[in-house]
């Protein structure tokens, strides 16, 4: 899939195309080689249409390629991707149908060259194989003729993309421009005046309230909330059972398996049979104790073919020795190069074995690994244990128990969020898979407790009562936020009049010399200086002062006014951009321009080539 995906990004013209158009980005010819089409139509776009199946496929790309990228899976605004896979498929068939009215096509001679240089189709020696294309369309049922189809439609719209975005034009010394205001700088000195200290002085009679409720009324509109119970799990807030040895042994053995593919060990044996057997292999590793050779006793005693060789068997195979693996690998447990086991029963015989070389990694021993393997052991307990209370809770949850007898059953505590809402959201639980769960309509008419909603580290089950929907206020129950909106402009307009009294008594440096306990020095401050808002970085740098002297501007700002005294603005001498830099900053801006023009055409042709949709398809692919 990997390959398929560089495959299909190598042309430059189309990743042009995906990169113009972002919601269009999952719409490359990939997304086209699912073949079998719904007749199912989701929505007529001039002389063509998006199917239903387009739009799944859709839908289910780009949810995986934002999955892929997102910390918590519950963040993904599944409101905002349905709509914008439908914008980017419309787009598209607007793009591809403008594409063919205006001739642009691209000949099977161009796709067979493009085909020939792609990796994923060359052989061995980088030569065009039709075994590896057969086999390309054969995985995606496809026919060579299909291909090429989808193929000259996504060159097609390449061509258009780039006729419209590659045409925006911003000149050289324009960003040049752009650069040198970015490197300005200059001193400045600040004052804020904060609009709650003139609230005091400020009064809103009930006539303002009215008159502007009045005005407004078609604005002031309650939000849609609920509230809301819930439940969260986490791994880590699971009981788990105390970890026993027999734990900690299954640990070791898969520990063990797998590395058994890494071992190393050569290995010699003695095998000894018979009814005496036992009995000679203890004599024998008695030699062994006392220095005997391996290979000598190997020879003289083995009634194993290997041993006229000294015993050697090679490398150690677990698998060899079937039933018997796990004796055999207890006795060379521990064992270093040179030292002999105990004799070992097996379904041969009784062996001994020696370690003739080891190359692989040392293999710890259990009770040397038991910190690590205790840890491991409480890991996978932790994970089954949640498992198991994740499907109980979602058990009950569909068998339509509460919240507090689904808490009180599974030993849970329930938490509780008043006046939770669908919009401006800014509670615990703001994730948009929660909200949209949380206000789903079959949910919010039942009281329901919805499934295990994923959420980072964990799971939330939520149940939405006393259900609140959008409506415009009364007039008693706008009047609190209308008193203090009035209260505000009202004690805005009181700041802004004394800054500009305190600006204008500021004219030369020695004024403000004057006033120094009024005004906090910041010192040099440029274009991005955090220590200023948006409002008054624009003020700072919107008026120029005379040499060695100052200018005093004021703003209104959201928390009142300010009033900002600085000198002359000054600009390095020259950009610490390299050429290579400047060229890219020119590109960046140029293909900003180029797709605010690409998103006007669009437009245009949503104009000349009508758009419907069908809202009842629309709604039951989206599941409601």
């Amino acid at each position: 899939m990997d390959k398929l995906r560089d495959f299909l990004k190598s042309w430059p013209g189309r990743v042009l195309l995906m990169l113009c158009l972002a919601p269009l980005a999952l719409l490359g010819i990939e997304g086209y080689l699912h073949g079998n089409v719904d007749p199912n139509q989701l929505a007529q776009v001039g002389d063509t249409s998006v199917s239903i199946d387009e739009y799944q496929n859709a839908v289910n790309a780009r949810r995986s390629e934002i999955l892929d990228q997102l910390p918590d899976p519950s963040l993904l605004n599944e409101d905002v991707l349905y709509e914008q896979v439908l914008k980017g498929l419309v787009d598209r068939k607007l793009l591809e149908q403008q594409a063919g009215q205006l001739g642009m096509t691209v000949s099977d001679d161009t796709i067979n060259r493009l085909l020939r240089q792609e990796e994923i189709f060359q052989d061995e020696s980088g030569q065009f194989s039709n075994d590896k294309f057969a086999t390309f369309l054969r995985q995606r049922n496809m026919t060579k003729d299909q291909l090429f189809a989808q193929f000259r439609n996504q060159l097609s719209l390449d061509q258009l993309n780039s006729s419209i975005v590659a045409t925006a034009i911003y000149p050289m010394q324009a960003i040049n421009k752009l650069i040198d205001l970015q490197l300005e700088s200059r001193h400045v000195w600040l004052h804020r005046f904060n609009w709650q200290d003139y609230a005091s002085q400020v009064s809103v009679t009930p006539e303002q309230v009215k008159a502007y409720y009045d005005s407004h009324k078609a604005d002031l509109k309650s939000e849609a909330m609920v509230d809301l119970a819930y439940v969260q799990l986490t791994p880590q807030s699971v009981a788990v059972p105390a970890i026993t040895q027999e734990d900690i042994n299954q640990q070791y053995a898969a520990y063990k398996q797998s590395i058994a593919g890494n071992d190393q060990r050569e290995l010699a044996q003695i095998l000894l049979t018979g009814a005496d057997a036992q009995q000679k292999a203890q004599k024998i590793k008695s030699q062994l104790d006392q220095g005997a050779k391996f290979a000598d006793l190997a020879k003289q005693y083995s009634e194993d073919p290997t041993g006229k060789q000294g015993g050697a068997i090679g490398r150690f195979n677990s698998s060899v020795f079937g039933q018997d693996a796990a004796a055999v690998e207890k006795a060379l447990a521990g064992l270093k190069v040179g030292q002999s086991s105990a004799p070992v029963k097996t379904s041969f015989g009784y062996q001994i074995f020696t370690v003739l070389k080891d190359e692989g990694p040392a293999i710890a021993s259990i009770d040397e690994m038991r910190e690590e393997l205790s840890a491991k052991a409480l890991a996978y307990k932790r994970e089954a244990a949640y498992a198991d209370k994740v499907t109980a809770v979602n058990d009950l949850a569909a068998d339509g128990f509460s919240l507090q007898d689904i808490a009180q059953q599974e030993g849970l505590q329930i938490k509780t969020l008043k006046n939770y809402t669908k919009e401006n959201n800014t509670s615990v639980l703001a994730q948009p898979a929660v909200i949209k769960h949380a206000f789903d309509e079959f949910t919010i008419h039942d009281q329901a407790v919805t499934t295990g909603i994923e959420v980072a580290g964990g799971k939330v089950w939520v149940q939405p009562s006393n259900y609140r929907p959008i409506q415009t206020l009364s007039l008693a129950q706008a009047t609190p936020t209308i008193q203090k909106l009035l209260q505000q402009q009202e004690a805005t307009k009181l700041a802004l009049k004394e800054a500009k009294a305190l600006a204008g008594s500021v004219k030369s440096p020695n004024d403000l010399m004057a006033k120094s306990t009024l005004f906090s020095a910041l010192g040099q401050v440029n274009r991005q200086s955090p220590q200023l808002s948006e409002k008054e970085r624009s003020a700072a740098f919107s008026t120029d002062a005379p040499k060695n002297g100052i200018v005093a501007v004021v703003t209104e700002t959201n928390q009142g006014a300010t009033v900002l005294v600085a000198d002359q603005i000054v600009t390095q001498n020259e950009s610490q951009l390299s050429e290579l830099q400047k060229a890219q900053t020119a590109g960046i801006v140029r293909d900003n321009l180029g797709q605010d023009q690409l998103q006007d055409y669009l437009q245009y042709l949503r104009v000349i080539h009508e758009v419907k949709v069908n809202d009842e398809h629309l709604k039951s692919v989206r599941g409601h």
